[in-house]
């Protein structure tokens, strides 16, 4: 009977402790997910911002081809700026969901002749921004080049 007695004190605690380790255990992989999920959730939300940065972009490259095609819409400023050298146009305005980029288009054009009929052909780029600038965690930049022959 002694010795009954004598291995149930060597196992008194045993519970404890392996109660302790496992709480331990539970709580680094439930930090772990947390750490896990989060990362997960930056990443999803930086890849929408950097669509929406590209249809920002997007957007200006229509408003400038728009204003080099149909070059009677502002008198032609912003097509015959283009002609002596590169222009920029001022900040573009959106709405919606892309309200927080700042959108510039610029331009540059070079007159050829070809087949004795004169041919400009216009590069515009437009650049999307958003963010408080590059190396931020939440810096967006997006740009889109167009080459319009006219």
């Amino acid at each position: 009977m002694k010795m009954k007695s004598a291995i149930r004190g060597l196992q008194r605690g045993f519970s404890i402790m392996t109660a302790i380790f496992l709480l331990v255990v539970l709580g680094a992989l439930g930090a772990m997910m947390l750490t896990f999920s989060t990362t997960q959730q930056q990443s999803s939300m930086l890849d929408v911002m950097g669509s929406r940065a590209y249809q920002a972009a997007r957007a200006g490259i229509e408003w400038g081809a728009f204003h080099v095609v149909q070059s009677s819409v502002d008198g032609g400023a912003f097509a015959g700026a283009c002609l002596p050298g590169p222009a920029t146009s001022p900040a573009l305005t959106l709405g919606g969901t892309l309200a927080v980029f700042n959108v510039t288009v610029s331009c540059s054009a070079t007159s050829y002749t070809e087949g004795g009929v004169p041919l400009t052909v216009y590069r515009i780029t437009s650049t999307a921004k958003s963010g408080a600038g590059v190396g931020q965690a939440n810096y967006v930049e997006r740009v889109v080049s167009a080459t319009i022959a006219k």
